[in-house]
């Protein structure tokens, strides 16, 4: 496992105002708390924390935090990052006991997804469901991340919790709970959307012709060329033969 050495320095002013001069002077407030003992407000550089903060077993790692020349082993706990710019609003540090069980979420790592029978053959897709889970164990036996091996699994098929290798000393919560044992990530087909047919506009010209048959009304032939109305035969006048 990774090791991560971390210096802070103790704060005795509170509140948000003190905590924006904080931010202004490249600080970021934390508070380091737990194991029996009272909470402790400090502070720690950006930049080092924004540094830590990219690297995934920093999530995971027992940390050393070191405080008025006092080291205490702890976890990261939570953190909020400002909306816009990059920088570290506010940072938790959990203390934590050798023989204590604790609480910790770690990444999952998916192995063998391009070898798979259902992506390499078949022609499906990996979809990942979880990118982390719950576990509990003892700080010294907490790992930087779990295994899944997909190198086996075939179209339509699923990698659940139970799944999961585990090192010794370490469950899944919701499993050692009772909880159920949630599919983790899945080999899918590939879904493939039919076109709507496309319809050709009218040719111009066309659009009179057409209208009144799409109506039901059957269109008038148009005289013959050459063809005059003939004139309707007028009566005789009375008196007259």
């Amino acid at each position: 496992m990774a090791k991560f050495d971390i210096t802070a320095e103790p704060r005795s002013v509170q509140g948000k105002g003190a905590s924006r001069r904080l931010r202004r002077a490249g600080l970021a407030p934390a508070i380091l708390y737990g194991a029996e003992k009272p909470p402790q407000m400090v502070s720690l550089p950006q930049n080092v924390l924004l540094k830590h903060l990219d690297d995934e077993r920093f999530h995971s790692a027992i940390l050393n935090v070191t405080v008025d020349g006092q080291t205490d082993q702890a976890i990261l706990r939570d953190w909020q990052m400002h909306p816009v710019r990059t920088e570290v609003l506010h940072v938790d540090f959990q203390r934590i006991s050798a023989t204590e069980k604790l609480h910790m979420k770690v990444p999952l790592h998916f192995l063998g997804q391009d070898v798979a029978p259902g992506v390499k053959l078949e022609g499906g897709i990996v979809t990942h469901l979880m990118t982390d889970i719950d576990i509990t164990c003892l700080p010294k036996d907490l790992p930087e991340f779990l295994e899944v091996d997909m190198s086996q699994m075939h179209l339509n098929h699923s990698v659940h919790l139970s799944d999961i290798k585990l090192p010794e000393g370490v469950q899944i919560t919701s499993l050692a709970h009772g909880g159920d044992d949630h599919a983790v990530a899945a080999i899918t087909a590939v879904r493939v959307e039919e076109e709507a047919p496309v319809v050709a506009a009218p040719v111009e010209g066309e659009a009179a012709a057409v209208a009144p048959a799409a109506a039901g009304a059957p269109a008038a032939a148009a005289p013959a060329a050459g063809e005059a109305k003939k004139p309707e035969a007028k009566k005789p006048e009375a008196g007259k033969k």
